[in-house]
């Protein structure tokens, strides 16, 4: 009888049951939070675009919007936390990313407030992209630089290193990991270290020796993990007196970097009197998006269940078709596009919710809903994902 498998496997259990808890959480809560948090986002660019380029208000309301959305990163980490990942997957390359971080408004500012502390990169010319959501693994690099700053009391050093490896065994326990070639970061402190109690459970969410609601909400390091995870990758770590080294291993692939477009005006995202059907359970939700798009210039038409779209668009076509994801009571807007989808075979159509994107989204994907976005948005993802798919060919 062997004890230490048998400690093993509760500790399994016990943080399988701790992730479960937080999932059941995240789900009743984010739904809600996202629907409060859309008019606190959205608002304020229908705002900013009536006021004169001199107003005094203009600073304020930009205030508001970003606020919102730093609440709206707290649901989206706690979902990501809770049930993966929700991000469409570009291929990059991690120095490319590493270098973006850097050079933001986030990793400069974080930067700053360790004025003791070098960045020292070496980054391998020739390393392999990889598929990827790069909001994600941002997001990760500034967990791990955040925490590696936050180790080091006076002055020190942080190194980011890039390689590529062929993994032929697991490198960690725990994770699964395919044999194959991996383009791997290494993110080293010359902190403090992790005490031996602690670090099997730094990736466990909410277990944090920092202070709550002043230093990080716990979620950091779970990010991170859930991330690799969700990616088909692994994350090790050692630590001793002289410091802390992660690395985060990728799947590489062989495909193109993809293209990438740049931030758009909202003058770009003028439609042309197109006819656009808003379909959602709550009032406020399809007021807020009616009027987004009403000051892009489309038409706008409005069902607050899955029953009533049906019945417009048997009378009439719409060029396209906005479907939340969980209207209550009623159909979804999954099982309400198969139902459209009778009447007009070519409908266009994009998916909204407050939820990561889940096995009833990915189903209306396969069904030919173009595109999947998460609320609450900003006029400019909304215009965007509604230009890309208008503009989208009919097969």
């Amino acid at each position: 009888f062997d004890i230490t498998t048998l400690k093993k496997t509760q500790e399994k259990l016990a943080l399988s049951q701790k992730m479960e808890a937080i999932g059941l959480m995240a789900g009743g809560v984010a739904h809600d939070l996202n629907n409060i948090l859309s008019g606190v986002v959205s608002y304020p660019d229908l705002l900013l675009m009536q006021l004169p380029e001199n107003s005094k208000m203009k600073k304020s309301l930009e205030v508001i919007k970003e606020s919102g959305q730093r609440a709206a990163e707290v649901v989206a980490d706690l979902l990501t936390v809770a049930q993966g990942i929700a991000g469409s997957r570009e291929v990059r390359s991690l120095n490319n990313l590493i270098c973006e971080y850097l050079n933001s408004p986030e990793g400069t500012r974080m930067l700053s407030m360790y004025p003791d502390i070098e960045i020292k990169t070496d980054l391998t010319e020739d390393l392999f992209n990889i598929s990827c959501s790069p909001v994600h693994i941002k997001k990760c690099l500034m967990n791990l630089l955040t925490n590696a700053a936050e180790a080091i009391s006076g002055t020190g050093t942080i190194r980011i290193e890039t390689r590529n490896q062929y993994v032929d065994k697991p490198v960690a326990e725990n994770q699964f990991m395919k044999i194959g070639e991996y383009a791997v970061i290494r993110i080293a402190d010359t902190g403090q270290g992790i005490d031996g109690e602690d670090i099997s459970h730094i990736f466990e969410p909410f277990y944090t020796k920092k202070v709550m609601g002043r230093s990080g909400t716990g979620l950091g390091l779970a990010i991170v993990w859930n991330t690799i995870q969700d990616h088909g990758g692994a994350v090790t770590v050692c630590s001793d007196d002289q410091g802390t080294a992660f690395k985060l291993y990728f799947p590489i692939t062989r495909k193109n970097l993809s293209t990438r477009q740049g931030s758009v005006s909202l003058a770009q995202l003028r439609g042309q009197g197109e006819s656009i059907l808003i379909v959602d359970d709550e009032e406020k939700q399809r007021t807020i998006a009616s009027e987004m798009l009403l000051a892009l210039g489309y038409r706008v038409e409005t069902a607050a269940s899955g029953e009533e779209a049906v019945g417009i668009v048997g009378n009439q076509s719409m060029d396209l078709i906005i479907l939340d994801m969980i209207m209550d009571p009623g159909i979804n807007g999954r099982r309400t596009f198969e139902q459209i989808l009778a009447v007009h075979p070519d409908q266009k159509a994009i998916i909204t919710s407050g939820f990561s994107e889940n096995e009833e989204v990915k189903k209306a994907l396969k069904l030919g809903v173009s595109r999947f976005i998460r609320k609450p948005y900003t006029m400019e993802q909304l215009g965007t994902t509604v230009k890309k798919t208008l503009a989208r060919p009919l097969v």
